[in-house]
């Protein structure tokens, strides 16, 4: 981290990361610093001489930080919560003097290195065992060589139970089976890493290709109840969702397998191939997509009973729709939220960017319509979200400030995707989608639409949606009415 080239900076939130290293001495050149966090990170070394009068929130608890806390006004205004977890860092506010912790960090130091030896000794004593064990092996072989038909049955009550639990366990899949080896002799390609983990596709030697999203950073969940948030999942049966067609509980791993969809997802039909020779995503299929999409959420929130989850997907985006072999679209990534830890889902999952969050620090089940918002501007402009986009990406916009600001100034057709701005039957249907879009953005959490009434808005464009010629003055403004700037 280097913050000399960035001294208007006021907010520092870099909490529940696995960051190591020190914190650098250039923070000092934050003048208008308000917010520093750094808890629940590996960060080591002291801390720097922090005196900013602005600084109002502050936090480096649990992480492996040493040496003597600054007594400067600031940071000694702040109370041991923000320090705590930090068994190496002494002075007040900490209990610790620093005579003591020097004391203990000889200790520690002593203890480190009886450690190391313990280590080696261990491997040297593993490398043996390794021996032993290949000599042994080569000696049953030979043995059974001898013995072919000395053969003894296994008994399947003699099995742990929690060998017999590592099974596959299939939910409605349509008579489509495998075990668990056929998953681990498949063929694989990485997929990328989401929210939840990393996503993988496997060709099985049947010819059969599925989706494996092996989940990290869960609740602690016991194998039952892990087992009743599948079966949860797995109820909420609709056209537009994505079936959950297995999954895999153990100690260890926690896997979820779904069918492949060869066509990819929205966000690569809307961004991929710009400047090639792409096919252009016309405005009927938009239309559909928002159609299909509405569709499945008002299924979610009016199925989702209020002990499986606060909000019923929680992280809706392009990413996370998929387009199927006939253009049908299909929802996934629904019913995780309950699954997740929330510090993980605090950081990571859309609907905590809302404004019902980031204002209120809470969320609700409008907070999926505030993310079908940020969907339908997406769709309509062409622009990657910010909000959305994949990580490592730089190009995103903060679509719901940028389109009010456009409907403002009265340059509204500058929003459009010129792959639908051209297009002669796009209709009303265009500007009434906006319009939604705008209403389900609104700045104001209260002002936004249950999701069965957006539902049925959308249905209403798609079926009122005339084939006529629509123009806009290319600088002129439409009938868009905000409520919210």
């Amino acid at each position: 981290m280097d913050f000399s080239n960035t001294k208007k900076l006021t907010h520092v939130d870099l909490s529940y990361n696995e960051f190591n290293g020190f914190i650098p001495d250039s923070v000092l050149n934050l003048k208008e610093l308000e917010t520093f966090l750094l808890q629940e990170n590996n960060l080591t070394g002291s801390i720097p001489s922090l005196n900013q009068l602005s600084l109002k929130d502050f936090n480096v608890s649990n992480n492996n930080l040493s040496g003597k806390i600054p007594e400067t006004s600031v940071l000694q205004m702040f109370t041991i919560s923000s320090y705590n977890g930090n068994p190496f860092l002494c002075g007040s506010p900490m209990p610790t003097s620093c005579k003591k912790s020097k004391l203990k960090l000889i200790a520690g130091s002593l203890w480190i290195t009886i450690f190391v030896l313990v280590d080696i000794i261990a491997f040297f004593i593993l490398v043996l065992l390794f021996c032993v064990c290949i000599k042994k092996k080569k000696i049953g072989k030979a043995f059974q060589g001898k013995n072919k038909n000395k053969t003894k049955k296994v008994d399947v009550e003699a099995v742990p139970a929690q060998d017999k639990e590592k099974k596959l366990k299939f939910m409605d899949s349509g008579g489509v089976t495998f075990e668990l080896n056929d998953l681990l002799k498949a063929s694989a390609e990485g997929l990328g890493k989401g929210n939840y983990g990393n996503s993988f596709k496997a060709t099985l030697d049947t010819g059969l290709v599925v989706v494996v999203k092996r989940l990290t950073e869960l609740k602690p969940l016991s194998s039952e109840e892990f087992a009743t948030q599948m079966k949860l999942i797995s109820g909420l049966k609709h056209r537009n969702l994505l079936p959950l067609l297995a999954y895999y509980y153990s100690k260890d791993e926690k896997l979820l397998m779904y069918k492949f969809i060869p066509k990819g997802n929205l966000y690569n039909r809307i961004h991929g191939g710009r400047g090639n020779n792409r096919i252009p995503f016309n405005w009927n299929s938009r239309l559909s997509v928002a159609h299909g999409v509405a569709k499945a959420m008002e299924f979610l929130h009016q199925n989702t009973k209020a002990s499986q989850a606060v909000i019923p997907h929680g992280n809706l985006k392009s990413s996370n729709i998929l387009l199927d072999e006939n253009d049908i679209v299909l929802v996934s990534d629904y019913g995780l939220t309950s699954l997740i830890a929330f510090p993980v889902a605090a950081q990571k999952m859309i609907s905590y960017k809302s404004p019902e969050y980031q204002n209120r620090r809470k969320i609700t089940k409008k907070s999926d319509v505030w993310s079908y918002g940020c969907l339908l501007l997406e769709l309509l402009t062409g622009q990657i979200c910010t909000y959305t986009a994949p990580q490592g990406s730089t190009d995103g916009v903060d679509l719901c400030s940028w389109a009010y600001r456009a409907v403002r100034e009265e340059w509204t057709c500058e929003i459009f995707d010129m792959e639908i701005l051209t297009q002669r039957n796009a209709g009303q249907g265009m500007v009434r989608l906006l319009q939604l879009a705008l209403k389900c953005c609104d700045k104001a959490p209260e002002k936004w639409p249950e999701m069965a009434e957006v539902a049925r808005e959308v249905e209403d464009i798609k079926l009122n949606d005339d084939n006529d010629e629509f123009s806009f003055e290319r600088s002129g403004s439409t009938d868009v009415s905000i409520s919210a700037v």
